[in-house]
């Protein structure tokens, strides 16, 4: 594994990252009502065309076009209905009709169904069109949405509602998937508590441990299996047993905390003891102490402790990463050029991310920060909708300077 010394951009990391991560070779068969949101390993085909008949896309009469007159009423006598799931099995005689239903199979000789609204009167079993156009058929043929076999999803493709239901619609029952990764999230410090932790029992100098708990709702999303392995002390030999236990349970570790340069910062050495370390600090702020190696040939992200840290290195870096092991492709963030409407101190040298809100009106996206941008304080994200990107070669920004902003919703999905 190549290792780097030096800090990395954020695009230098995640190249790192995507070139030594592979892909899922492993497969499991899942049932389609379990499968939302898992990856698909192998491509999807229709086993039949949608719809399997012809089918009417309107309510109305089932009619042979030879029989209709659009410039004057017209009169034809009904033989029958067709109902979805129980179609009138005969031909249509000339001057003759079928009622019929959407999603029915449109009778033999109909080429056409007359809406509802086009009936002026019906007497016994004589029905009275009025004059229309004839256009539009209102008929769908068979394969009108999805011919037999046509391929409705690659590997490598998420699972939405909207698949299931074509998968569903196609005969498609079950479907082979990659398998979850197991995720193991640690924290690390002796100065972190539980959240649950009577606020009577937190001694001075302890905070409860958010990141833990922030960290799992982030890759909530994902096909993951997510694991709370607790939080680690400073203390090298319980860190090494915890790390051991962990890499048999998980496919992936994060930690938060640990990353840094103080004398209580374990993590990097770690890895370096126990396995690779391809880089530990990035060209970021906030997150500029980020390690990404293996450990006993598991995957490890080492995080920065920093609340605001935590969540952006986890959005930029660690998120993508596990997504790619999951299956699926590292996509690029959606970036989308905003005004800003609040100035921004910024010294050159790294690329940071603030917190802001954004707005759409008749002139485009606006962009405000949501205050002061410190990496602990997490009420920044409290009115947040984007992160606003300052490149690291940009100086302070004032009012009406076009920046770009990542969409919060885009990052989290």
């Amino acid at each position: 594994m190549a290792q780097h010394s030096q800090a990395l951009d954020l695009e230098e990391a995640l190249t790192a990252i995507r070139q030594q991560l592979p892909s899922p070779c492993e497969q499991e068969t899942c049932v389609l009502e379990a499968a939302l949101g898992r990856v698909l390993a192998q491509p999807i085909d229709a086993a039949l065309p949608l719809p399997p008949f012809v089918a009417s896309a309107m309510d109305g009469y089932a009619v042979r076009s030879a029989d209709v007159n659009a410039d004057s009423t017209y009169t034809l006598r009904e033989v029958g209905t067709s109902f979805a799931g129980h179609p009138y099995p005969d031909h249509i005689p000339a001057g003759h009709c079928v009622r019929i239903f959407t999603g029915a199979a449109v009778p033999k000789d109909a080429d056409l169904v007359i809406v509802q609204e086009n009936v002026a009167e019906q007497l016994g079993d004589h029905v009275t069109f009025v004059p229309h156009t004839t256009q539009e058929n209102h008929i769908r043929d068979i394969g009108n949405d999805v011919d037999q076999g046509q391929r409705l999803a690659e590997p490598g493709e998420r699972i939405t509602p909207f698949m299931l239901g074509q998968f569903a619609a196609a005969g498609i029952s079950t479907l082979q998937v990659f398998p979850r990764v197991r995720v193991g999230i640690f924290s690390s410090g002796d100065e972190l508590r539980d959240p649950g932790t009577p606020v009577e029992e937190l001694a001075y100098g302890q905070i409860y441990d958010s990141n833990r708990l922030t960290l799992a709702k982030l890759l909530d999303d994902l096909p993951i299996h997510c694991i709370d392995l607790g939080c680690l002390p400073d203390d090298p030999n319980k860190i090494d047993d915890a790390l051991g236990r962990a890499t048999d349970a998980c496919d992936v570790l994060i930690t938060s905390g640990g990353v840094s340069v103080g004398d209580a910062d374990y993590i990097v050495e770690r890895i370096r003891q126990h396995g690779e370390l391809a880089f530990w600090r990035l060209n970021l702020k906030p997150g500029k102490p980020l390690a990404f190696g293996q450990i006993r040939k598991r995957w490890i992200f080492g995080l920065p402790g920093n609340p605001i840290s935590t969540i952006i290195t986890a959005l930029l870096v660690a998120k993508p990463a596990i997504a790619h092991l999951a299956g699926t492709t590292m996509s690029t963030p959606m970036k989308i050029p905003a005004i800003l409407k609040s100035s921004i101190t910024h010294t050159t040298g790294r690329t940071e991310y603030q917190r802001g809100q954004f707005e759409f009106d008749d002139n485009g996206y606006t962009v405000t920060h949501t205050g002061e941008q410190g990496s602990n304080r997490l009420s920044s994200f409290r009115h947040a909708n984007c992160l606003i990107e300052i490149d690291k070669t940009q100086g302070d920004m004032q009012i009406g300077d076009p920046v770009l902003i990542l969409p919060l919703t885009n990052l989290l999905h």
